[in-house]
């Protein structure tokens, strides 16, 4: 790259022929003049000058990433400044990262092969994952078979469903043994797979088959039928999702009225009824359903098939996460389909409610810490009142709470994820519901207070879907999903009290 002298610069200074200076670098602007969002005068403001300021006031350091051909070279004798951390790199903002990732802080939790998966996950979700969810989440199309049969030929498919016997005797990724892949390291790959800042597209990359294919491995019996199942869920040929929640019952799972009757053979079931907001539901191939049969609850694994329809439902986020109407006319399902026992699928239902709501405060306390590092980063550099917003004792209040709250959930987080590592899947459903419910209840609670003060802070570009406060915007549209799927916050803080006082001491304190 050539070099420039400032004198140099300050000639082209007009719309013809315009230069300009960002962080010591020398851009060309004359044939972006026409092309620039912005409109042709602002870059004319500051033709043949030092830009810098003005620019960062405005943008960030993707926009130049985005047109670095302009660049033409660099100033003499002087050197760039803005740090650009490379692919899979920690970000250095404060309070970017948690506090067992950064180089100053030590944690109990974690071991080398916690870091050296965190590492790896980062570089796969920035180079493969981030690209197409943003492009999905703004067209709305559903994640490409590419990306899934990527993630399946790296076991992230699998690494997804948490620890267990489907991961042993792989090598997860080069890093990790599948027999000691423990729920902290479910932690990481989840809240790794969110920085991809697209919520609609988080939910439509197979979180379907997260938060059922689980059921089908603790519940189903062993069998071909099983065996077959798995195996093309986990290569991709296949995908699954859960089909609980219908318009009758959300969190009020008792109140189902998709019926299964039992035919006279006792061969099969004959499933009628319909399912509502069912995450990947337009494009799945089988659907873990729960039914009202006879004497209760039963849960079955309904194939895609001549009966079983599907329409898609517009929510708040985008329609890649494939949100569907489902409905079942007379559906018939071989028993050999049954997950649990018969009339007893309330347990298989509630115990898979845990592992979900995990991946769940995983993601929106991720997400959460996103939104205070872009809030960081526009409060150092947004110039108001001739100073930069965090100079603003009135914005320093807002931070400190947000960083509060988010520093607080994942500390909660990983302790809740230490005990799961040291429990059997039984302990788990008897001691965990009510602390992960209440985790859950708590992390949207402070989801909503820092998207409010996010949009506050960022003000008109908080409400403006590109730019500057995109992922803000994106985050106070979309955080209330985390509050209602996977069950309410009340619902989950009541039932965060009521096992608690299960094991009350039966006497007078």
């Amino acid at each position: 790259m050539q070099t420039f002298t400032r004198e140099e610069v300050a000639k082209h200074n007009n719309g013809e022929d315009l230069w300009c200076i960002i962080d010591h670098k020398v851009y060309d602007l004359t044939d972006f003049v026409d092309g620039h969002p912005g409109g042709a005068v602002v870059l004319e403001q500051v033709a043949g000058t030092d830009a810098t300021s003005a620019f960062y006031n405005l943008h960030r350091q993707e926009v130049l990433t985005k047109y670095e051909k302009l660049c033409i070279g660099t100033i003499e004798g002087e050197k760039p400044e803005v740090v650009v951390p490379g692919i899979g790199e920690l970000s250095p903002v404060p309070y970017a990262e948690p506090l067992w990732l950064r180089p100053q802080f030590k944690s109990p939790y974690f071991k080398d092969s916690h870091r050296k998966l965190q590492r790896k996950v980062r570089e796969f979700v920035e180079t493969h994952v981030k690209p197409e969810a943003q492009e999905k989440e703004r067209d709305g199309t559903y994640i490409s078979q590419e990306l899934i049969d990527r993630m399946a030929s790296e076991d992230l498919l699998a690494m997804r469903l948490g620890p267990g016997k489907h991961l042993h005797g792989k090598n997860l990724m080069g890093v990790v043994k599948g027999e000691e892949f423990d729920y902290l390291h479910d932690m990481i790959q989840a809240q790794e797979f969110v920085r991809s800042n697209a919520r609609g597209f988080q939910d439509g990359n197979m979180a379907g088959m997260m938060i059922s294919l689980t059921a089908v491995l603790q519940w189903m019996p062993e069998s071909e039928l099983k065996t077959r199942v798995v195996k093309e869920v986990l290569s991709g040929q296949k995908k699954m999702c859960l089909a609980i929640t219908e318009a009758f019952a959300g969190s009020d799972v008792a109140g189902l009225r998709t019926t299964a009757e039992l035919t006279p053979d006792g061969k099969h079931y004959i499933v009628r009824g319909t399912k509502k907001w069912i995450t990947n539901g337009m494009f799945c191939d089988y659907f873990v359903t729960g039914c009202r049969t006879a004497k209760g609850f039963t849960v079955l694994l309904i194939p895609r098939q001549e009966g079983v329809e599907t329409k898609l439902i517009k929510t708040s986020y985008s329609t890649t996460a494939g949100t569907a109407f489902v409905e079942y006319n007379n559906v018939k399902v071989p028993v050999e389909n049954m997950l649990g026992q018969e009339h007893k699928g309330f347990i298989v239902i509630m115990s898979n409610f845990n592992h979900e709501r995990f991946m769940m405060c995983c993601g929106v306390i991720r997400m959460s810490r996103t939104v205070v590092e872009e809030c960081l980063k526009w409060c150092n550099q947004r110039i108001v009142f001739g100073k930069k917003l965090i100079e603003q004792p009135a914005i320093r209040q807002k931070l400190a709470k947000m960083i509060s709250h988010v520093e607080a959930n994942q500390a909660w987080l990983e302790s809740i994820a230490y005990q799961m590592s040291n429990m059997s899947y039984a302990q788990q459903s008897k001691h965990l519901g009510g602390p992960i419910g209440l985790l859950k209840s708590h992390a949207t609670r402070s989801a909503h207070e820092i998207a409010d003060e996010a949009v506050n802070i960022f003000g008109g570009r908080g409400i403006t879907q590109s730019g500057m406060g995109k992922v803000v915007e994106q985050f106070h549209r979309t955080y209330k999903f985390d509050a209602i799927l996977g069950g309410t916050e009340e619902i989950l803080a009541d039932l965060g009290v009521r096992q608690a006082m299960k094991d009350f001491p039966k006497c007078m304190l």
